[in-house]
């Protein structure tokens, strides 16, 4: 397999190319197997600025080239006109160029030119403006190029790891996705996933969707009617060790303790929210379900902070570092 992970800039109006610039000053000469998705004009102009001394770098007019580099690499597949380029702000440029720089690195992983891919954060907004109508973000993006079946977003921060059921959806849809197969099928591919990095025999907690866990119906009937059968047919069929559904509002704290290997959370923030609070800074997120490695930073674009220098590098350090165990099949302990 190719040595070489590539790293895409994101949103080029957002704080990517800050944490980019950052985080390639901080690793040195461990960023000689990076190529870098995004602009090479832009990436030193923000180095510039903050006044960081960024590894050399070798800038591909193409990757056919890319097994002969030797060093950092930076690929641009949607050139920037830094003089007119709006920062700060949402547009169709920064979408367009966002999703391009993903585009071309997952293409690479597919052809097996790259490892894996790390993500710096795209802006939905800027997405749809730019044409992308049914990309709410990453993770769509990746189940429309690669074909997968079936994905789930996996968020990791110190002490707990978190799978959702649903991600991109309004919390009423959310709300109608909380179905057995769909939780049996989600289910399998946390564990199956959690296998893959090491696991021998993983445990998973399925978070109830109502307050005090529906109470036996009082206070819905979801946990009756779909979560349970899903929990017991996973343990009787398919000999799992899952458990549930609990109260979401104790479950992630006996995740922390240790009592399950991670937890499926049934909506987009019922699982941010406590890994944000836990450890926001070192939150990470990987996608299950695709052929290859995906990590990213667990934050956005961040426009309000651009062009301060202020922005938190740590998360996208962190999601390089979790890449390189995850190719090595396993899984950090933060």
């Amino acid at each position: 397999m190719t040595k070489h992970l590539a790293v895409t800039m994101g949103d080029p109006a957002g704080i990517g190319p800050e944490v980019l610039a950052k985080s390639l000053c901080a690793l040195g000469e461990a960023t000689r197997h990076l190529v870098i998705f995004g602009s090479p004009a832009l990436l030193e102009k923000t180095a510039e600025q903050l006044r960081l001394k960024c590894p050399s770098w070798t800038v591909l007019s193409t990757l056919e080239n890319l097994d002969a580099c030797e060093g950092l690499a930076i690929f641009d597949p949607s050139p920037l006109d830094l003089d007119t380029f709006i920062f700060g702000q949402a547009s169709a440029a920064g979408g367009q160029a966002s999703v391009l720089y993903f585009e071309h690195a997952v293409e690479a992983c597919l052809s097996s030119r790259v490892a894996g891919v790390v993500t710096c954060p795209i802006n939905k907004v800027a997405v749809q403006l730019a044409g992308y109508v049914g990309d709410i973000g990453h993770q769509e993006i990746l189940a429309r190029l690669t074909h997968a079946p079936l994905t789930a977003t996996l968020l990791m921060t110190t002490g707990l790891k978190v799978v959702h059921l649903s991600t991109h959806l309004s919390l009423g849809d959310a709300v109608r996705f909380v179905k057995k197969d769909i939780l049996i099928e989600k289910s399998r591919l946390a564990l199956d996933s959690l296998r893959a990095w090491g696991y021998v025999s993983p445990s998973l907690a399925i978070a109830a969707l109502n307050p005090h866990g529906g109470e036996g119906g009082l206070i819905g009937r979801e946990e009756v009617d779909e979560i349970r059968p899903a929990v017991e047919y996973l343990v009787s069929e398919c000999r799992e060790d899952v458990r549930g559904p609990f109260p979401a509002d104790t479950v992630f704290n006996r995740a922390i303790a240790s009592e399950f290997d991670a937890v499926l959370a049934l909506y987009h923030d019922q699982g941010h929210i406590p890994i944000k609070v836990k450890d926001f800074e070192r939150s990470v997120t990987a996608t299950l379900g695709i052929p290859f490695v995906r990590t990213s930073v667990d934050h956005g674009t961040a426009y309000d902070l651009v062009g301060q220098g202020i922005a938190d590098a740590t998360s996208l350090q962190e999601a390089l570092r979790v890449a390189q165990l995850m190719l090595e099949a396993r899984l950090p302990e933060f």
